[in-house]
């Protein structure tokens, strides 16, 4: 059986968002999560990612945001390549995107000085 995905729990202070190998790995106020790494909209890293004020995993660049217990998109993006703004028709086409092809999502757990994900 393969050694799972881990990381130093020190590097996961609340709030905070990493990676772990294929995972973005993230600490909302002690519940830890594990989804897929690549936004569903233009496959930016969510391990750059942050942790919004309602528990969703928001992408750097275009802010489509995740629910970290199902994996679906919730929000659009707000914005295309190097533009930041509303596009509400296609921000709708992206997030229907991200409802039927979610991100895989993973339990993560505190294991002694580590975070591993399984």
């Amino acid at each position: 059986m393969p050694e799972p995905d881990r990381l130093p729990a020190a590097d996961l202070p609340p709030g905070a968002v990493r990676r772990a190998s294929d995972w973005a790995v993230g600490n909302d106020g002690g519940r830890l999560f594990a989804v897929s790494r690549r936004c569903r909209h233009q496959l930016a890293d969510l391990s750059a990612g942050r942790i919004d004020a309602d528990g969703c995993l928001v992408c750097p660049w275009h802010q489509s945001r995740y629910d970290v217990d199902t994996g679906a998109m919730v929000a659009g993006p707000r914005g295309f390549l190097g533009y930041h703004g509303p596009t509400p028709g296609y921000s709708g086409v992206v997030r229907l995107l991200g409802a039927v092809v979610p991100l895989r999502v993973r339990r993560a757990l505190r294991r002694g000085d580590d975070v591993v994900v399984e």
